[in-house]
């Protein structure tokens, strides 16, 4: 349910600055685009700021041209804001803009499972299967109809967030969500585009790359590791939003319960994203080394030479998968 404090904050409030974490993904895009669409329709000003760039991928979302990139505030911050509204972070420091953003108060919206509660107004939903979600209830709280662009970018955020309906928050929930959203003009063939039909060139040849790492670990290869170098996005003419979704292909070979995606991010710096099927708790094995994430969709930082990493990491994946069989 929508805390009343929340929407009470949202009502009072007319120039509002949304954000979420680094290397944003389909929730948190599609979520920061559905918010700031909720809060205009509402007469109120709403800016986005990102510490990265948006994902190829959505950047054909509707008002994805204007989310405001890098580590510079946008023009007239922070007194052109009343707070600033931080979306499917567990924390803030996940922002990397969190000595700005702390300059505002914050308003805590989120579904992470360890959520820190940083906001002067916080709600967490862990039960929530998409922040999109999230969003959608606190428009209809607000009284705020959803225009088809709108639904729209809330309904990529449950797709993506849900796996396109793979993963275990897949929930009845999840599907009753799906259905309000079109019911309010969601285009659900324009989201099925967006997702899997409008990859750029450099997306499908870092994919190329990323296949040729592929190895299978542990009895019937249940675990997969791939990686990334910085060499490797140069030769397919990438950028680090290129690499969003790829895990999915390692992750749908038969046998394979969990995957870790290594990227490069600095010498001897590693972005592992973490992906497994069913009960496996990946979020687990993320939060070990200072990350987290959902049960079975989790990422966290690791340093040291790739090797080490993976047998680190492939070890603990391992650990993890012979204790839940054993349960």
């Amino acid at each position: 349910m929508v805390p009343d404090r929340l929407v009470a904050r949202l009502r009072q409030g007319h120039r509002f600055l949304v954000a979420s974490h680094g290397n944003p993904d389909g929730d948190a895009v599609g979520s920061e685009l559905g918010l700031a669409r909720v809060l205009r329709s509402l007469g109120k000003r709403a800016a986005i700021w990102n510490l990265d760039a948006t994902p190829a991928l959505y950047r054909v979302l509707p008002g994805a041209a204007s989310i405001h990139v890098g580590p510079e505030p946008p023009a007239d911050f922070p007194a052109a804001f009343d707070a600033a509204i931080v979306l499917d972070c567990p924390s803030l420091d996940r922002t990397g803009l969190e000595t700005e953003l702390a300059r505002l108060p914050l308003i805590d919206i989120d579904h992470h499972l360890g959520n820190a509660h940083f906001g002067e107004v916080n709600w967490v939903a862990p039960e929530a299967p998409a922040v999109g979600v999230m969003v959608a209830d606190l428009a209809r709280a607000l009284g705020a109809p959803l225009d088809p662009d709108t639904a729209s970018c809330l309904l990529l955020a449950l797709v993506t967030d849900t796996g396109g309906f793979r993963f275990s928050n897949a929930t009845p929930a999840a599907f009753e969500a799906a259905a309000r959203l079109v019911a309010a003009g969601a285009r659900v063939e324009a989201v099925s585009q967006w997702l899997y039909e409008s990859h750029p060139e450099a997306s499908v040849r870092l994919l190329g790359e990323l296949l040729a790492t592929l190895e299978r670990h542990g009895e019937g290869g249940a675990v997969a590791t791939v990686h990334l170098t910085r060499g490797m996005f140069a030769r397919a003419g990438a950028a680090t939003g290129d690499s969003e979704g790829l895990i999915d292909t390692p992750r749908s070979i038969a046998g394979v319960e969990a995957v870790a995606l290594f990227r490069e991010v600095e010498d001897d710096g590693w972005k592992v994203s973490l992906r497994s099927r069913g009960t496996l708790d990946v979020e687990a094995v993320a939060r070990a080394h200072g990350g987290g994430g959902h049960r079975n969709a989790a990422g966290c930082r690791v340093a040291g030479p790739l090797e080490a990493a993976r047998r680190t990491l492939v070890a603990e994946l391992l650990s993890a998968l012979g204790k839940r069989d054993a349960g």
